[in-house]
């Protein structure tokens, strides 16, 4: 079994978030250690510090109780003892002589919270000391017999340690206030690193995107650090040889499909001289006819994507735009469609549609439209509808058929060029040469707009081609046509 890791989340935070993560683990790490250092060496100075002082004090006060304690001393005159210690040393003395105990606060240090195990050393004659609590309180309890008596007495004295843990207590929340601060210090010093760190590679992605948008004459500006200099110097190097790759086969595309154009008229023609010729083929001969017939049409449309396809790729494609009423456009270019093509086509159109303008070239958006309708009426059953609304402000053509949809793996890939789809190698003898929807892209994208698929609405069967266009301002037009 696969044990689960935290790498791939780790992973997934973005590097610039990874060296700022690892900048405040370093600095937690760095801070936590140097804050329990100084809390532990504080501790044991603090407590080696006060046993000594306990320790001086402790041995004071027992020589003081074997000066002034004799056997003749009654009870008041051992409180009286025991009184006077605490008030000179501010420790709680414990004197007991025989099988009496007498405390300076009974309350706080008495016979109960003597050790055992000191009591048991310092009966046999041993002076001892210990750290332990008292109470809710930590205290140092020493212990040690009193010699030169007939009373058998045993002095007992605690020193109580509530100050220095106060002081331990008040240094830690200092030492976490100063680690939290270092880890944000450190946080905030990883985030600008990192960011100048990665500026180079921020501009290099930028670049990147440029390429891939199209922009092939992007280049990098050399930097003065020698070590990015190679990368830079790299890229642009790349960046130049895909620009001429990408020239040098936009160029043999056009001079291979200009090429063909010459063979191809010469086809048509033949065919057509054919054509007037038909009655003298024969059957067989008539139908080897409409297939060629057909095969040079398919060509022909093939050779003129070809040809559109590379005025983009080379950047030649311009827009000829001009006012189009796009309710009265569409229905024309449905109502062309249909002269060689058997397809219903349905056309609706949003009331209000009517005086809607656009600035199109009317070349490529009628191909547009004759791309979509095409397609619907080939992969959809026959079956078309042609729809125009406006949304948020902006035309939407929409084309719907009633065939098996586009799953959501292929919605984006199908307007790659010569893309067709899992159903591709289904479509018959007519399956088109797969830049129809790349042209219609290419088109769309030219004016501005955007298209997709998606699914028929009401859950209908079929697929649903958008074509999403600005709304041109006739008037705003003349007023900057008229503005100095």
């Amino acid at each position: 079994m696969r044990r689960p890791t935290l790498l791939p989340f780790f992973v997934r935070r973005g590097l610039r978030r990874r060296i700022t993560s690892a900048f405040a683990v370093g600095g937690l790490l760095l801070a936590s250690t140097i804050s329990f250092t100084t809390l532990a060496l504080t501790r044991q100075n603090l407590l080696e510090e006060r046993d000594d002082t306990a320790f001086s004090v402790f041995a004071n006060n027992g020589r003081r109780v074997r000066n002034e304690l004799t056997a003749e001393t009654d009870d008041e005159g051992r409180r009286a003892i025991v009184e006077r210690l605490r008030q000179t040393s501010g420790t709680f003395p414990l004197l007991r002589v025989g099988d009496e105990w007498t405390s300076a606060d009974p309350l706080v240090f008495n016979r109960e919270a003597v050790p055992a195990s000191l009591l048991t050393l310092v009966e046999a004659g041993v002076p001892a000391r210990m750290r332990t609590t008292i109470g809710a309180s930590t205290a140092i309890v020493s212990g040690v017999p009193i010699p030169g008596t007939r009373t058998n007495a045993i002095y007992f004295e605690a020193a109580p340690l509530d100050d220095i843990e106060d002081t331990l207590d008040t240094l830690a929340i200092i030492l976490f206030g100063v680690a939290a601060v270092t880890t944000l210090f450190a946080a905030a010093f990883g985030w600008w690193a990192a960011g100048r760190l990665l500026n180079p590679l921020f501009k290099v992605r930028t670049a990147a995107e440029a390429l891939a948008a199209g922009a092939l004459d992007t280049r990098l500006t050399p930097p003065d650090d020698a070590d990015l200099a190679s990368l830079t110097a790299s890229f642009n190097e790349m960046a130049r040889a895909l620009e001429e790759r990408i020239a040098r086969d936009a160029r043999f595309a056009s001079e291979v499909s200009h090429e063909l154009r010459s063979p191809l008229m010469t086809l048509t023609a033949s065919v057509e001289v054919l054509y007037n010729m038909a009655d003298e083929l024969g059957e067989r001969g008539r139908t080897a006819l409409d297939l060629l017939s057909d095969d040079i049409s398919r060509f022909r449309r093939l050779v003129e994507d070809l040809l559109e396809i590379n005025r983009y790729d080379v950047g030649t494609a311009d827009l000829e735009a001009e006012e189009v009423h796009i309710v009265e456009f569409v229905q024309h270019a449905i109502f062309q469609f249909g002269l060689d093509s058997t397809a219903e086509v349905d056309f609706e159109s949003a009331s209000g549609m009517e005086d809607t303008v656009l600035m199109a070239d009317k070349r490529r958006l009628g191909r547009v439209v004759s791309n979509l309708v095409e397609n619907a009426s080939k992969y959809g059953h026959g079956e078309v509808v042609v729809s125009l609304e406006r949304v948020d402000g902006l035309v939407q053509l929409g084309v719907e058929d009633n065939g098996p949809g586009v799953v959501p793996a292929e919605r984006r890939l199908i307007f790659d060029r010569f893309h067709r789809g899992r159903a591709g190698g289904r479509r018959g003898r007519d399956s088109g040469s797969g830049l129809g929807l790349a042209l219609v892209a290419e088109h769309v994208g030219l004016h501005g707009g955007r298209v997709w698929v998606e699914d028929r609405p009401n859950s209908t069967p079929g697929a649903r081609f958008v074509v999403e266009l600005p709304v041109s301002d006739p008037d705003a037009e003349q007023e900057d046509a008229s503005a100095p």
